[in-house]
């Protein structure tokens, strides 16, 4: 069964393809979002930073978010082990905008939000549509098969495909174009209590991290409803030297930070643990003829600096207004794609230098900051998650302090060499 063309197709309806959706069809493009699971559906990454706002408010999300009942964020913290607390990090001391205050969503209605605002603005949105494979004319991706509830194989043709299908990464896993940071294989065990101890006042919706174990680290994210998304995340030897069961590991941990010890005290888990590992990697492509890559699809980072949202909402404001241009160019090669693979890669080494740092022992931004006391609105700005500009001095001088990591050389398009050349 052939459905009828597209301008575009966008496999997840997730942040990135929402986003994506959005901005394509504000163009004028005919878009077709397909998403294998019904809404709502759970996702973790509650977290938003501050210049979440800006794609957000592109896609005229912002009055829809003051709207709802999601947990008012303002400020992270940070805690040592035996639960003494950092001065909180206010955004608006730094951010004279109201992109500092931001929230804490519930993932299933969040992304709900924004799947909804792409179908108003006139993106065709289908869900329990499973994308199988891409199809592929002579040398260029040329629409997805896709399988509906009842089974039934659908084809669907568009000169860009976008993918957005997250960390299950279609394209990415069928192309073999997944490569790990290797420096950044992390697990994580979490869970969801109600009733758990808030701090007061306009802390009461801070993101906190929490030390254990060295570098390894709680998330501690209040929501809506009463309800606390709470996390470990460590290293597999860390985590793994005793058991393998993950409520004892994530017992045994509660157990290791004061503070999160007596936050949790009060409440009462409400849901089972779950367990990720392998956190960051990124494509060795974002893009070939007729495919661009975006969200989680493309690459994900270590969650400490709650980067996951703002990457993803970003990366499908900047392909969608790329793929609106290829498509007015009537060139949806590759190439077209070379300053989205640009942009999109300069802000995601911004935030993988910040996590590098962070895991780095003995590693403290206030010694960077005592020497280089002018550099405290560059590491605000990257810290809040202001990726479009330039933040080499400050990774400068925290060379001095801490290893940084060589920038990733892949993640750029995949340009065929012409045959010319290649002979």
């Amino acid at each position: 069964m052939t459905d009828r063309e597209w301008d575009c197709i966008i496999i997840g309806a997730g942040p990135a393809g929402s986003c994506a959706a959005a901005v394509l069809a504000e163009h004028g493009r005919r878009v077709l979002v397909l998403e294998k699971e019904s809404f709502p559906r759970y996702l973790v990454g509650e977290s938003l930073i501050p210049y979440c706002y800006f794609p957000l408010h592109r896609i005229g999300m912002i009055e829809r978010l003051r709207e709802s009942a999601f947990t008012k964020k303002y400020s992270v913290q940070f805690v040592r082990a035996d639960g003494r607390v950092s001065h909180p990090f206010y955004f608006d001391r730094h951010l004279n905008h109201e992109a500092a205050q931001t929230w804490q969503v519930t993932r299933a209605r969040f992304d709900q939000m924004l799947a909804d605002n792409a179908r108003e603005k006139g993106a065709e949105v289908r869900e329990r549509m499973h994308v199988t494979r891409v199809l592929r004319d002579p040398g260029c991706v040329a629409g997805v098969a896709a399988t509906d509830s009842n089974g039934t194989e659908h084809e669907f043709r568009a000169p860009i495909t976008i993918d957005a299908s997250g960390r299950n990464a279609l394209t990415m896993g069928r192309n073999r174009w997944r490569i790990a940071d290797t420096q950044l294989k992390k697990i994580a065990i979490w869970t969801y209590y109600e009733g758990a101890l808030r701090d007061p006042g306009i802390d009461e919706g801070a993101t906190t991290v929490a030390y254990v174990g060295g570098k390894n680290w709680f998330w501690f994210i209040p929501q809506m409803d009463d309800r606390v998304s709470v996390g470990v995340v460590g290293d597999k030897e860390y985590l793994y030297r005793d058991s393998r069961d993950p409520a004892e590991i994530f017992e045994r941990e509660i157990r290791l930070n004061a503070w999160i010890e007596s936050h949790l005290a009060c409440g009462r888990r409400v849901e089972a643990h779950r367990v990720t590992s392998d956190f960051s990697y990124r494509s060795r492509y974002c893009a070939e003829d007729g495919l661009v890559l975006i969200g989680d699809a493309f690459a994900f980072l270590d969650p400490v600096f709650s980067s996951g949202v703002l990457l993803a909402l970003k990366s499908g404001e900047l392909a969608g207004d790329a793929a609106h241009a290829a498509l007015a160019a009537g060139d949806v090669s590759a190439g077209r794609f070379r300053d989205y693979g640009d942009r999109i890669c300069a802000g995601i080494e911004a935030m993988r230098r910040l996590v590098y740092t962070f895991y780095d022992d003995g590693f403290s931004f206030r010694e960077v900051l005592d020497k280089y006391p002018h550099l405290q609105g560059d590491l605000t700005d990257c810290l809040i998650g202001h990726v479009d500009r330039d933040y080499d001095s400050l990774f400068e001088a925290v060379r001095e302090f801490a290893t940084l990591p060589d920038p990733l050389a892949h993640g750029r398009p995949f340009e065929a060499v012409p045959a010319a050349q290649a002979g």
